[in-house]
């Protein structure tokens, strides 16, 4: 089989995958049951037999890049190595062939698991009650802002209806709170990249129900005055809701709930490791100050004497916003790598992340224009401006870099920056392999001044070359047609 030949190219007529024996039973007579109009005997399907099968989908599965092949820079989405001692422990049949509505007694393990993760958790960041629900950190987000919501209501502040947030947040935040009915207010971030107080000052009223802030901040910068931050808050009458995207930055550093924030949540996939994007389902816990216990999705684990349950005790609550109890599968990997890490682990991964970040960013600084050139935390945003005066952008230094064999950063967010290459080692890499990945970069630095056309033409060697992305994005072709 050709790398180029599709399964469909590689079909002959009459070929078989596997040979059945002959059927013993009598047609049921499909057609009178299904009418025949719903009979169908041309289907386009490539007549193949079983090892091009497997060489087809074993090619597919090369096609894919991932953290398990190479190095995985995505500035803001934290792509880092799985430990296979998660995926091995949550894979035993004791918890992979549970029943969400098996009895609790014959739960308990499964139970007992997700009742540790919800107090290493508290522990962790320092809050006061946590749910499980949340499929993703937009999921929690959302979560968070509706336990909010909530309980303005309840203590007569339901006018409340403006969301502050930074001008270099996700864009997930003003999303959510738009989804939750508020009206969203951007505050401009000071000269350093940090919030600016007399700006945040001047936005807070008696109309705003919460300001959303994410801390490291999609800068890679920690929020210095963040405790004067939450207390202005306070002060007027809002909530303040700490993003925990960026928590594998500062775990067993800081912990956001004794800064003063009322909530937040955490990405699984980026603090503890758990599978990301495609290798997921994702998991967005949200942990908050006691006083916002009683508004938490249910239901809950709780505890009592030896014994686990799911409470479903609370009638102030949100109410659900998952099927059943979560994505228990991740929440149990990540229990398997807090477990396995400890506290002094959980701390030495937080410091290895930083230093990563730190030796890439002293490295390149030189070739590539850093606009807040300082001591960053886990990630740190680079600009091709300097590239973009020579007609190189962003986006081409991105497809160069894949015929390096690397995956791209993140490009052009946050938008605050100009031409944007937001880059996130994480902790789990070499400096072999930060090594490498500088020279590349570097290399990709002098392409631009000598030989820019290169660059404009990447990448190279991949099947697809560079697409017309919006006509792709418009107007998708998703079904293979053999006249091309």
């Amino acid at each position: 089989m050709s790398v180029d030949q599709t399964i469909f190219e590689y079909s002959s007529p009459g070929r078989v995958g596997v040979a059945l024996p002959e059927s013993d039973v009598s047609s049921a007579g499909a057609g009178e049951l299904l009418g025949s109009d719903n009979l169908r005997d041309d289907l386009p399907l490539p007549e193949v037999n079983q090892v091009d099968v497997i060489r087809h989908f074993t090619k597919l599965s090369l096609a894919n890049y991932s953290v398990d092949r190479g190095f995985y820079p995505l500035g803001s989405c934290t792509m880092k190595y799985n430990p296979k001692i998660n995926e091995e422990l949550a894979s035993l049949p004791g918890f992979s062939e549970l029943h969400p509505y098996q009895d609790e007694s014959q739960a308990q393990g499964t139970l007992a698991a997700m009742y540790a993760t919800q107090e290493y958790i508290k522990a962790i960041t320092g809050f006061d009650a946590v749910t499980l629900q949340p499929a993703a950190g937009a999921q929690g987000e959302f979560t968070a802002m509706m336990v909010f919501k909530k309980h303005h209501e309840k203590t007569g502040q339901g006018h409340r209806h403006i969301v502050i947030v930074p001008d270099s947040s996700h864009g997930t935040n003003p999303a959510t709170a738009a989804r939750c009915g508020y009206g969203i207010k951007k505050t401009p971030s000071g000269p350093d990249g940090r919030v600016d107080l007399d700006a945040l000052k001047e936005a807070l009223n008696d109309e705003v129900a919460a300001v959303m802030l994410t801390n490291p901040n999609t800068l890679g910068l920690f929020e210095s005055q963040i405790a004067e931050i939450c207390a202005m808050v306070h002060d007027a009458g809002a909530l303040i809701y700490c993003d925990g995207a960026n928590m594998n930055a500062v775990m067993g550093w800081y912990r956001p709930g004794d800064s003063g924030f009322d909530a937040m949540h955490l990405n699984l996939h980026k603090t503890f490791s758990t599978p990301h994007g495609g290798g997921g389902p994702g998991s967005g816990p949200v942990a908050v100050k006691g006083f916002l216990a009683p508004y938490l999705p249910v239901p809950n684990v709780n505890k009592q004497g030896e014994r686990y349950f799911l409470d479903y005790g609370s009638r102030d609550s949100i109410g659900r916003v998952h099927g059943y109890y979560g994505n228990i599968a991740i929440v149990l990997r990540a229990c398997v790598y807090i477990l396995s890490q400890g506290g002094d682990g959980l701390k030495n991964v937080s410091e290895n992340a930083v230093l990563n970040a730190n030796y890439l960013m002293s490295k390149l600084s030189d070739a590539y224009e850093v606009p807040h050139n300082t001591r960053c935390m886990h990630e740190f945003v680079a600009s091709a401006s300097k590239q973009k005066e020579l007609g190189v952008k962003a986006l081409d230094i991105a497809k160069r870099l894949i015929d390096f064999g690397y995956h791209p950063p993140t490009i052009y967010f946050p938008l605050i920056v100009p031409e944007a290459l937001m880059i996130e080692p994480t902790e789990t890499e070499s400096i072999e392999t930060l090594d490498s990945f500088i020279e590349a970069m570097l290399t990709i630095a002098r392409e631009a001044e000598t030989d820019p056309d290169i660059l404009h033409s990447a990448p190279h060697n991949t099947p697809v070359r560079r697409l017309d992305e919006a006509t792709a994005a418009r107007k998708p072709v998703l079904q293979y047609n053999p006249e091309g």
